[in-house]
């Protein structure tokens, strides 16, 4: 019985052939970049992997030069904590009432907490675009009133960055050290700064009660303390904080 023999191919080879046939398929033009590139075929037939290699071994030298796996992608391709919280806002299913309430916890407190400074601040404001102190209030006690509207923000923020930021932080950029809120709280706190020194020259009677000074210093930092207040609170909702938390984490939150 006759056994047909089958050509043995290897790497070195079917380089040749595949030069041959591309020598007389392409034009005399085309011949010259085929030309061009016989160079690089030439050097993939000199590193060309012996037919008698193991795929293996090609797999084992990546793993040992640390080339990443498909399953294993580099940092670089790691989408960021943004990413990854809209791709699972995409996906996620509606919340139930109770926890709506849970998710939302930390927003309502916060908005306890700032709906105080607002009605403060309005009725100092008032105060100053009226030119007129609040009704029943003498200069001692208005002054007592802006002082404790500083005092009592300064110790919220200070608790804020200590202890609730650190954590929050974690997973959400925007209570990073360098980011949004922490740059908020250093523009209000510039503000707060000038509005406690009016009010200890005012004390001291080195500067006159002047309501229409005042209103300057509160416009200094008004707009950045108001935005900062809304902006906290929509950032600690219950559809953004689901993004980054579990229930569980939630409960644990130090608020």
């Amino acid at each position: 019985m006759l056994r047909k023999v089958f050509p043995i191919v290897t790497a070195s080879s079917s380089i040749r052939t595949l030069r041959t046939l591309g020598c007389r398929l392409l034009g005399k033009q085309q011949q010259r970049t085929f030309q061009f590139s016989r160079g690089v075929l030439a050097n993939m037939e000199s590193s060309a992997i012996p037919a008698s290699s193991c795929p293996e071994q090609a797999f084992e030298k990546m793993e040992e030069a640390g080339v990443p796996k498909a399953s294993q992608p580099s940092e670089a391709a790691e989408p960021s904590a943004e990413q990854k919280a809209e791709s699972k806002e995409q996906q996620l299913p509606k919340l139930s009432a109770q926890e709506y309430r849970i998710y939302n916890s930390m927003a309502e407190h916060m908005d306890m907490f700032h709906n105080n400074f607002r009605q403060t601040w309005n009725t100092i404001y008032a105060a100053c675009v009226s030119n007129t102190r609040p009704s029943g209030f003498s200069i001692r006690q208005f002054l007592a009133l802006i002082g404790q509207f500083c005092h009592h923000l300064t110790i919220h923020h200070t608790i804020e960055e200590q202890h609730i930021f650190p954590v929050l932080a974690k997973k959400m950029k925007f209570f990073n050290p360098k980011e949004h809120a922490l740059k908020q709280h250093r523009g209000i706190h510039d503000g707060v700064e000038a509005l406690e020194e009016w009010v200890q020259q005012v004390k001291e009677g080195s500067r006159e009660f002047q309501l229409k000074e005042l209103k300057v210093v509160m416009d200094g930092f008004g707009q950045v303390l108001w935005a900062h207040l809304e902006d906290e609170v929509r950032e600690l909702g219950a559809e953004n904080m689901r993004k980054y938390w579990s229930v569980q984490e939630m409960r644990r939150m130090p608020m």
